[in-house]
């Protein structure tokens, strides 16, 4: 009995090694995937302008787009093969989860329950953000605190109404909310005078704001009102993929740290400071134990430039509608922008 049972256990030791191993995703193979297709898949969530949009011939653009096209430079050295892909709602996980998509580069802000229930990781923080107020520039308004006694048009979603009372009731101040079911009326009201603010989340209004037909008459007033973090989001179970994801990220920040640009990135190969050889693959090789070239860092730079351009090309004064750094600023300027050191 003893030895039969003791088969019965190996047997049954097998047999739960073998589910575990079919149960193991494909996205423990991503790079190998993704290199076998000959391009990256990136998903974002809706068209938002500055983050994502589509010209008339159907040309993706937006900081979102150009986070896709530094992962595509750090693997394959060309930052246009890339398929990039609008996705709705929950399915978004879902597309994820099945390998449809390698990448989500903006999924709704970082919480306990995305990072931990659909099988997905957020890779670290590319925009930080938070609920925000919308005002014209004729309020000649400098701070939230200085709002008192307006009318606001707001979403009845996702706790907005319920900030906006913290905050008034905190300030003491008086506001009148005008409610509405879908962002697109808040844009809708205010412009027909039904409101004097508009408050939703900073990204929604820079995109409401550049829609508008002078964006420069409009300004979003620099606090917030709730924490958000946006960024790149995988599969769980694939390491590989998720610090490939995170250091191509971290190579954009700290290049703006040690001021190396799109334009200077080849210049500097020959520079001696040892952080900017590091970046650029002159010192060291932080690329292979990802399964990535020695210059994957310099090959996302030259592709997108540093966070700072990437900031500055989507939402900076050529928009027409520049967005100020804030939070998104470097940590040793103020912000919270912050990548652990390549060494």
């Amino acid at each position: 009995m003893t030895r039969v049972f003791k088969r019965l256990l190996s047997l049954l030791a097998g047999l739960a090694c073998a589910a575990t191993l079919a149960a193991t995703p494909a996205s423990a193979q991503t790079l190998d995937a993704v290199r076998e297709r000959g391009f990256l898949v990136c998903g974002s969530s809706n068209p938002l302008q500055g983050f994502a949009q589509q010209d008339g011939e159907g040309r993706w653009s937006g900081f979102d787009v150009d986070l896709c096209r530094a992962i595509a430079a750090s693997i394959f050295g060309d930052p246009n093969l890339i398929e990039f892909r609008a996705l709705r709602g929950e399915a978004r996980f879902a597309s994820l989860q099945t390998g449809d998509i390698d990448v989500l580069t903006r999924n709704g802000p970082w919480t306990q329950r995305r990072d931990t229930s659909y099988g997905a990781a957020f890779v670290a923080a590319s925009f930080f953000d938070g609920q925000a107020f919308l005002v014209p520039q004729s309020l000649g308004l400098v701070s939230a605190y200085e709002l008192d006694n307006v009318n606001i048009c707001v979403t009845d979603a996702t706790g907005d109404l319920q900030r906006l009372d913290e905050f008034f009731f905190t300030n003491q101040a008086a506001y009148a909310e005008v409610v509405y079911e879908d962002i697109a009326d808040l844009a809708v009201a205010y412009q027909a005078g039904r409101c004097q603010v508009i408050s939703a989340a900073g990204r929604q209004l820079q995109a409401i704001r550049r829609q508008m037909s002078d964006p420069a008459a409009h300004r979003i007033l620099p606090e917030r009102i709730s924490k958000e973090a946006l960024g790149p989001v995988v599969r769980q179970g694939d390491s590989q993929w998720f610090n490939i994801v995170k250091w191509t990220l971290y190579a954009l920040i700290n290049a703006e740290e040690v001021g190396v640009t799109a334009l200077n990135v080849d210049s500097l190969l020959s520079a001696r400071t040892p952080a900017v050889r590091r970046i650029l693959g002159v010192d060291g090789d932080f690329g292979t134990p990802l399964g990535l070239g020695p210059s994957f860092m310099a090959d996302a730079i030259r592709a997108v430039g540093n966070y700072g351009e990437l900031y500055d090309r989507h939402f900076g004064p050529q928009t027409g509608a520049a967005l100020l750094r804030g939070q998104n600023a470097l940590w040793g300027n103020g912000g919270l922008m912050y990548a652990p050191p390549i060494r």
